[in-house]
């Protein structure tokens, strides 16, 4: 089996390398995986690139910028029959991952998500983006009937698989939610685990009006056309 571990990154010099240090690539290699880690540079004006390089990943440009974008991208390059991902700014705990695929082994699941607000350190989210992030959870699970606790959360685990079957467009921040409806709506079997969200290094560039209004629309546009 092989992992496909895959980080978007922009301007993330700073996290970048901590990032990649940190996921357990010897104790994949005990369980049984090969592991492959993709930083999909989406722009940058710093070193990202190189540092990255450096720390040991492979490297693919995405000039167009978006999250989605980057997404797509790394998605198009990945072989492993697993794809994980996560930021580039060590907020997602790149060293949960061998528990988390264990769960995934043990459940037969297509798709995990994870859930970073039910156990929440303060320090780590602004009071804006954790109601925002907790508002749009809400009209996720209204809208489409979702499970989901944490609709927003950037740490997936999936079979590379199920991408053939699932539709998600958005270039930008939406695309993380599009992601998790589609998997669900198509029928594949998925859960969600919580995990610690931890604080960010490096600077912020979520927007929580402009990006949370670009999620809200894609909701409702997603709903219509559904």
């Amino acid at each position: 089996m092989k992992l496909s571990i895959i980080i978007p990154a922009l301007n993330e010099e700073a996290g970048i390398q901590k990032t990649i240090k940190q996921i357990p690539v010897s104790k994949f290699k005990r369980m049984g995986y090969s592991v492959e880690i993709i930083v999909v540079d989406n722009g940058s004006t710093d070193n990202t690139a190189r540092v990255s390089r450096e720390a040991g990943a492979k490297v693919v440009s995405q000039p167009i910028r978006g999250y989605g974008n980057a997404y797509k991208k790394g998605f198009a390059h990945a072989k492993g029959d697993i794809i994980a991902t996560g930021d580039a700014d060590m907020t997602y705990p790149f060293d949960a991952l061998p528990d988390i695929l264990g769960i995934m082994k043990q459940g037969e699941f297509d798709f995990i998500s994870t859930d970073r607000l039910s156990q929440l350190d303060p320090k780590a989210m602004t009071f804006s983006h954790i109601w925002g992030n907790r508002l749009l959870t809400v009209m996720t699970k209204v809208l489409f009937g979702v499970p989901f606790r944490d609709s927003q959360s950037g740490m997936w685990i999936f079979k590379r698989s199920i991408l053939t079957k699932i539709n998600a467009h958005s270039g930008g921040m939406p695309f993380s939610q599009e992601l998790k409806i589609e998997a669900y709506i198509k029928g594949f079997k998925c859960t969600e685990v919580p995990i610690e969200y931890r604080v960010r290094v490096g600077e912020v560039k979520l927007n929580t009006i402009k990006d949370g209004w670009g999620n809200i629309l894609q909701l409702l546009k997603k709903r219509l056309t559904s």
